[in-house]
């Protein structure tokens, strides 16, 4: 039997998170922390809700699966975001040693792939998976705000 709870399953919950930013005008990004299927954490940005650079959906979902784990490490754990991590929240995905990254849309200007952040040296990342929504959904957002200003 085909396990539903595949990275397009856990894509979909990111995209849900990166939705509910969109609504209270964040940029648009989503995260998700897995571990055995499980959800153990789902953010999304609020650095315009708490006025500060470091609450990326990746920092709240770190912290978020730490304390359910009551942990510091996120070993056995898979995140999934809507965009690439940048170099600062590739920094503390490596410090977690989180196992796996799955990401949506590439962030060629402030990515981590592009900036040569290192991670974990057990740490996966694969990209793309329903890329072309999570794209969408930037494009939305930052088209908006060009016309509200």
């Amino acid at each position: 039997m085909e396990n539903p709870f595949d990275d397009i399953y856990f894509m979909k919950k990111a995209l849900q998170e990166a939705e509910i930013a969109f609504e209270k005008d964040e940029i648009p990004v989503g995260a998700v922390i897995v571990i055995n299927d499980r959800i153990i954490a789902r953010a999304h940005n609020l650095t315009e809700l708490l006025n500060d650079v470091t609450a990326h959906a990746e920092m709240q979902a770190i912290t978020a699966a730490a304390n359910f784990l009551g942990g510091k490490y996120l070993q056995n754990c898979t995140l999934y975001v809507t965009l690439e991590p940048c170099q600062m929240c590739a920094g503390a995905l490596y410090w977690s040693q989180i196992s796996k990254i799955v990401y949506a849309a590439r962030d060629e200007k402030r990515g981590c792939i592009n900036l040569k952040s290192k991670l974990h040296p057990k740490t996966t990342m694969i990209g793309g998976i329903l890329a072309d929504e999570a794209s969408a959904l930037l494009k939305r957002f930052f088209i908006q705000r060009r016309n509200l200003n």
